[in-house]
Parts: C-alpha cells; structure tokens; sequence
C-alpha cells in the first residue's frame, strides 16, 4: 500500500500532554514507561519520577516523546552544570547524579547480558570512575556558518538533529580546549572559506598539547592561512588540515609541533600517535581500564598472549612488560605502524604486530595464528562474533578478557562463548569513560571450562 504524500504530517505541539511514573532508563538514556501496552521513550526523565510529556513520533509499538514538567523529581535529579544542555546533544544525562548514572550502566549491562545473551556473570566488577567534568580530550566538532545570522557555530550537533548547536563552550571537554570554541568561531568568521570548513576533529596528548584538524572543502587564500597561522601561536595550538580523504591529513602550522602522546605510568608506557588515530578520549579512565584489564588477565612469564583489536597496543604494551610474549592484531596498517613503534620506543623485544580483518576470522585462520594461553579483546562497536565463533576446543584459551563499547555486542558475544564455546563468565563490570552520556563500556572475565558445545557450534 503506497503512502499517501499528500496527507499533512501531524504537528508534534498539537499531540495531548499526557502522565506517567518512569520505569527505567534505556540504553540512550532517555526514561521508559508503558503506557496501555505501549512503550514511550521520554527523553528528560530519570526512573521514579512522576512526569507530564508530550511524543514527538508516534509509532504503532512505541512512542519518543520530551519532558515537558517533572510533577516529582528523583532524589537523583540535580542540576546541569552546562548551559547548553538540553540543546547541545553532546550529553544525555547531565541531569542525574554521576554515581546514579554509573549504577544505571551497571544495571544496563546486566540486563543485556541476560536478555541478549543468556548469561549472567558470577559476580559484577566495582565500577571504574574518573573525572567526570573536563575529561574528554579527543572529540569531533561540526562547523557552520549561518548566513542569516552573520556568525559561525562550532560545536556538537543539536539534540536529535544536524544542525549544529550554538554554544560557546563544553563542560566535558578539557578546558584549554572549550575556552577555543568561541575565539574558533570569530576566526572561522573571518575566512574566505568560512562556508567550506565542515568539521574540526581535536586530539589532546600531555603536557597540554593541543591539535586541531580543520577539514578544509575549498583552497585558502593568502590571508585565510595568515590567519590560522596567528591563530595557532596566540592559543599556542597546532593546525592541521584535511582537503580529502585521511591521507590528506597534514600539519599546517607550526610545522614542527610537538608529538601528542599518552603514557601509563604503572607500566612505564609511553604511546606516541597522530590526532585522527584511535586513542581512547579519556587517559585518567584508560589508567584505570589497563590496570584493571592486567589484574583479570594476570600475564606470567613464559605465556603466550593474543591481544586482539590491539589498535597502538594500549594493552599489547602492558601485557608484555608483565613478561608474557604477546601478538597483536589491528585491521589498519598505520595503527599498526603506530604500535610498532611505541614498542621500539619502550624497548619491548617479545611483541609482534599484525595487520588482520578479525571481522573475517574463521576456524582454520584462528587455526593458523597458534595456540594461546589468554587472549584480550578489545572489538569496536560491532563486537567480535566471527572471532568468537571460530574458537574450537584446538584453539580455546583457559581465559579471555573482553573490553567492550557496546553492552549489547558484549553479550551477543557472551551468550555465543558460554552456551556454545564452553567458557564460564567469571565477572563484568561498567567502566564510566563517558560521563553525562549514554555510552557504556565495560570488562568482562571469561573463564575456560573445556565443556566446549560441539552441537551448538
């Protein structure tokens, strides 16, 4: 049945402002509630709360809809601290105490591993915190200029749409960093090409070094780098540009900056990189992540170790200052590159480097690469099924710690290596990297139980 174009679209302001207590919170941290046997997203709304609302899309199983009063708060409501909240679609949760919002994560985790994957962890890790304002140091800024208003916006992308939001500074961001976001947007005003730079991606390493990526649709005039080369030395900043692809990626000013790097000082690492390779956007939580990683791993001279999605080796480096002979494998060549050479830079001899798609991995490829003691996973969001699913009782390691950024991939995974791979879930817990938002991340302990499935493989 074809849709009829012709039929207006409702107006969401003329939708009836209903009631309802929330349930819980979702996995983008907006409050559930049923209302009738229909599930309603509300957007602004912690557990508990008695709230009014009003949907934004109806749908025949659910409904999203915003706030519109809290008739009685959660003793977990406080106060945003950004001005831009609720506009800037940065932060979902700057509205709920940061402890609370951690115990949610938690409660999210477990939930998913048990409807998603049908397992449960013989105890739950204590969750990892950090700082919880001013953390992040890596981010991806969209720019826009605005005819109608003569001014540039440089920020997140508005809550729920593309337009970028007008804001003049981030309480998430490091500070040196959100006080750059104002004097970027006179800058940008000022450029011939002000229409044509879309997105500025950021990197921030130690010591304060600060380096801006500005993606660049249009070739500068004579003044245009004038003015990013002034602009570099009075906020002490380096530019880099790109004009196409990542390879086009570049230092523009000064040319000989200063190399971004982090270090782990429990391991005396030190991990050089490039502002649009992969490091995780907050170190003080990285800190914490490795240790606790390397304590569920416990990495013995002698043994041999997979670390796999080892990105610049954040945890291969680790593994093998414990004395443990370690092969990492990354699907990109310049992150392999990367790790390469930190590990010549921290003298570590017994790591070896590969370049693998892990998205493709079969019985006979896992086959191939040996037999480990313990393997490291540390998948993006898509997870590691294909990995996972290649495991036969030839290749199983007596243990596995999985690092995720997706609760939902985590226990797809889970459910595969415990109800089919013979593994035990031994415990799991949340890691708070992004504070104020719905992203979780999280550890898991997998231990082998040599009772592998051969049926259900």
């Amino acid at each position: 049945m074809r849709r009829n174009r012709n039929k207006p679209r409702q107006n969401p302001a003329d939708n009836p402002i209903l009631y309802a207590t929330i349930e819980s919170l979702d996995q983008e941290g907006r409050g559930v509630t049923h209302v009738d046997g229909k599930t309603i997203f509300i957007d602004g709304a912690l557990p508990n709360e008695r709230i009014s609302y009003q949907s934004q899309r109806i749908k025949p199983s659910y409904e999203v809809a915003n706030v519109v009063e809290v008739l009685q708060g959660s003793d977990e409501r406080v106060a945003p601290k950004c001005p831009h909240f609720g506009l800037c679609g940065g932060c979902k949760l700057q509205h709920m105490d940061a402890t609370a919002q951690v115990a949610a994560k938690q409660q999210m985790l477990e939930a998913d591993l048990w409807h998603i994957g049908k397992v449960k962890a013989e105890s739950m890790l204590p969750p990892l915190y950090g700082p919880t304002w001013g953390y992040r140091h890596k981010a991806r800024l969209s720019v826009k200029y605005v005819q109608k208003k003569e001014r540039v916006l440089v920020g997140f992308n508005e809550k729920g749409t593309r337009f970028v939001a007008d804001m003049n500074s981030c309480e998430v961001l490091v500070p040196e960093v959100s006080a750059l976001i104002a004097p970027l947007q006179s800058m940008i005003f000022e450029l011939s090409i002000r229409d044509k730079l879309p997105q500025i991606e950021l990197a921030v390493g130690e010591d304060s070094v600060i380096v801006l990526i500005l993606r660049i649709m249009d070739v500068m005039t004579e003044n245009d780098e004038t003015r990013l080369k002034a602009f570099a030395d009075a906020h002490q900043v380096q530019i880099w540009t790109q004009t196409k692809g990542p390879d086009t990626i570049k230092p523009f000013w000064p040319l000989n900056g200063e190399q971004l790097q982090y270090s782990l000082p429990e391991f005396n690492l030190t991990y050089p990189f490039k502002p649009n390779e992969f490091t995780q956007v907050n170190p003080q939580i990285n800190q914490q992540m490795v240790h606790s990683a390397i304590q569920l791993l416990q990495p013995k001279l002698g043994e041999k170790i997979a670390d796999f999605f080892c990105g610049i080796g954040n945890f291969t480096l680790p593994i093998a200052r414990r004395g443990a002979s370690v092969l990492g494998l990354e699907g990109l060549t310049n992150l392999v590159d990367r790790a390469n050479e930190s590990a010549a830079l921290n003298k570590l001899s017994q790591v070896q480097f590969g370049v693998a798609d892990l998205f493709k991995m079969t019985e006979e490829s896992l086959l191939a690469l040996g037999k480990f003691d313990k393997w490291l996973i540390d998948p993006p969001r898509d997870g590691s099924f294909e990995l996972v699913k290649a495991i036969t009782e030839a290749a199983a390691p007596k243990l596995i710690v999985y690092v995720s950024c997706n609760p939902a991939t985590l226990a797809r995974d889970a459910g595969v290596l415990v109800n089919e791979k013979g593994y035990i879930l031994k415990t799991a817990g949340v890691i708070n990297m992004f504070p104020h938002t719905a992203h979780i991340e999280s550890i898991a302990l997998f231990e082998y139980a040599g009772k592998l499935n051969i049926s259900a493989s």
